[in-house]
Parts: C-alpha cells; structure tokens; sequence
C-alpha cells in the first residue's frame, strides 16, 4: 500500500492497482473487477461459515 495525494486529500492505494493503472485503463478496470471478484468470493465463504447450523 502507498499513500497517494489525490484532490479529495490523501488515500491509500495498492501498489498493484498503481501499477495498473500505468499500464492503461482496461488494465485498471480489469485489475478492479478481478479484485472485486475475490472480494466477493471471500465475503460469500465467510458468511457460509457464519450461518448457524439448525439441526
């Protein structure tokens, strides 16, 4: 992760997403969506294992 200086103030990026970015928008936007996949991916297993189990 890095701090950036943007408009709206500071933020912190990855340093992937940076480096995507370099490369081109479509490298950004498909850097974003496979990150948003694993995301998704993870928060579904986490609330499978969450879900109490009724016997």
């Amino acid at each position: 992760m890095r701090q950036i200086e943007t408009k709206a103030g500071k933020r912190w990026r990855c340093i992937r997403s940076i480096e995507a970015t370099r490369q081109g928008q479509a490298a950004r936007e498909a850097y974003g969506r496979q990150v948003s996949e694993m995301n998704k991916s993870e928060a579904q297993s986490r609330a499978r294992l969450a879900k109490p189990i009724v016997v």
